[in-house]
């Protein structure tokens, strides 16, 4: 008999987990907008970051060609500890340098300093004259603009992120390499063995994992001892190795992810949150009936990822998730083959159906350089950070020179870069840390296409990359997602400060209860319900989500 918790107790016990509180806000903005058209500076301070590793960046090749170029002088503050409290230390003080890089400002911090004038609006400095190429990608890319918009329709930092998509190999559509974070595979030797098809329902799937279980397929094939079988092994809610890809068989995928997770972004443009949808709950009572039956891993909520991956190369397990097959499986990994989005049970209102919520990709950060109100000439300091995006500048910034880290071109004219051996024999360390001597913090925007045109990326990104678009791309059917750039204004901040953790947390608690101790009954779902509202903050979360991504699309 399935265990179940009684409803009066889940909401009194929520409800302790789902309070919390919070204040905050923001003044008025003290930029006036103004075009500061002044060019009499040309020798500027900058303080900010730098790699553990690197020795700071007066000798930085790369910076003084730039510099050089711009007619600019700089002298750099640089520091690898405390530097956000140096930072604050000087700002409170007034004691302003220049410009701040690479410290990484939050949204709410840029709204804060913008608006009380310490940092300047550099919006009437993106201009063909000023900044081209900056100017150029974000006519080329709208959403980077409205990411590093601000709510006062001002922009306080320049854009830094990386763009690492499926245009990149050379695919006609650009899909981030996080659009699907999970890649479910199977034991096809095991299903061989038995008889057995590649599931493509999840019915199918139930059936070969009780085969697997019922035959002991580890011992019976592998040779391993005798009941070490374990049908599915996963972790929960976990990025690449969870068992979210499996909900897509009741029409949603609630990945863990950067913006609240089981949010979700409607066709239409409206918000939803699938936690508390009809079809969320079926699936929790589907499996449910799979965990209670043994064929997902009893340790599924306990375990981390290498655990995991020891039961995988031990020749254990029949199913699970991750990035790559080779990488998970080892010596086991030709017996592998990737899973199809399966499609819902029969019988039901989802037999025949699936869907895949896809992710969004990395987001873009406008926190990495920021120009404050003692800077008397912005616009000669910004035709120096617009070398920045320039496709060969930003690789050089993000990883070493022309000549040290890149050691040629290949026959297509795009740059390879050295291999470990022979930075190890040339310089005496690894190509990671040859890149963390020579990376420069700041606003590096690196778009998909640099990789197709002017470096490459490595190779397990591509195999990745290849898989998705190749396998898994061709079975989602919408890729309508919730952007990670919205930006929110500071009193949205405080309101997701305020309930977003335990939010969270309250429902990935109560799902993994259901999974483990039998779906919910009426009374529970709808104490469940009232306790998301009423205690949790949902509705509060999701006019917050909904308000963002509306100035988000009328922003570009």
């Amino acid at each position: 008999m399935k265990k179940k918790i009684v409803a009066a107790i889940l909401l009194s016990s929520m409800v302790v987990s789902c309070t919390a509180c919070g204040s905050g806000g923001k003044g008025g903005n003290t930029n006036t907008g103004e075009v500061n058209t002044s060019t009499d500076q040309t020798e500027f301070t900058i303080v900010g970051g730098q790699s553990a590793l690197s020795p700071g960046y007066d000798d930085n090749v790369v910076l003084n060609k730039m510099m050089e170029d711009t007619g600019v002088k700089i002298s750099w503050n640089t520091m690898s500890d405390s530097l956000a409290e140096q930072v604050n230390i000087q700002i409170a003080g007034g004691d302003l340098a220049d410009a701040y890089m690479g410290v990484g400002f939050s949204n709410y911090d840029l709204s804060t300093y913008g608006g009380d004038g310490t940092f300047i609006d550099l919006t009437p400095y993106l201009n063909a004259e000023t900044m081209p190429n900056l100017t150029a990608i974000l006519e080329e890319h709208p959403e980077i603009k409205a990411a590093i918009t601000m709510d006062d329709g001002c922009i306080y930092g320049l854009p830094s992120g990386e763009q690492m998509g499926t245009a990149g190999i050379g695919k006609d559509e650009d899909y981030s390499i996080f659009t699907v974070p999970q890649f479910s595979m199977i034991n096809k030797a095991w299903l061989d063995d038995l008889g057995l098809e590649v599931p493509s329902t999840l019915d199918e799937l139930h059936d070969a994992l009780k085969a697997f279980k019922d035959n002991d397929m580890a011992a019976k094939y592998y040779g391993a001892p005798a009941g070490s079988t374990i049908p599915m092994s996963t972790g929960y809610d976990q990025w690449c190795w969870g068992q979210n890809v499996f909900y897509a068989g009741f029409g949603f995928t609630n990945w863990i992810n950067d913006v609240c997770d089981d949010l979700v972004l409607n066709p239409d443009g409206s918000v939803n949150f699938v936690c508390d949808d009809d079809n969320y709950r079926d699936a929790l009572t589907y499996f449910s009936d799979w965990y209670q039956e043994g064929l997902m891993d009893q340790e599924m909520f306990s375990q981390d990822d290498t655990q995991l991956m020891a039961k995988c190369q031990q020749g254990y397990v029949g199913v699970s998730t991750w990035w790559y097959i080779e990488e998970l499986m080892g010596d086991y990994a030709d017996d592998y083959v990737f899973l199809p989005i399966l499609t819902g049970p029969k019988d039901s209102e989802y037999e025949g159906k699936s869907n895949v919520t896809v992710r969004t990709g990395g987001g873009t950060s406008s926190g990495n350089l920021s120009i404050t109100s003692a800077c008397e000439s912005p616009v000669n300091l910004l035709k120096f950070f617009d070398q920045w995006y320039v496709g060969e500048n930003v690789m050089q910034l993000q990883y070493g020179p022309i000549d040290v880290y890149f050691t040629g071109k290949d026959d297509k004219g795009v740059w390879n870069s050295i291999t470990e051996d022979e930075a190890q024999e040339k310089y005496g360390k690894g190509a990671g840390e040859l890149k963390s001597y020579y990376e420069v913090a700041g606003p590096k925007l690196i778009l998909s296409h640099y990789y197709a045109d002017t470096f490459n990326m490595e190779d397990r990104a591509i195999e990745r990359l290849t898989d998705l678009y190749d396998y898994w791309m061709p079975q989602v059917k919408d890729t309508t997602t919730y952007p990670i750039d919205c930006v929110f204004t500071n009193e949205e901040l405080d309101t997701i400060d305020m309930y977003k953790q335990d939010f969270c947390d309250a429902v990935a608690e109560q799902e993994g209860l259901w999974i483990k101790e039998g779906g919910p009954t009426d009374e529970e779902w709808e104490a469940y319900k009232e306790m998301l509202n009423s205690n949790c903050g949902m509705s509060e979360l999701l006019q917050v989500y909904q308000d963002a991504y509306d100035r988000y699309k009328e922003a570009q």
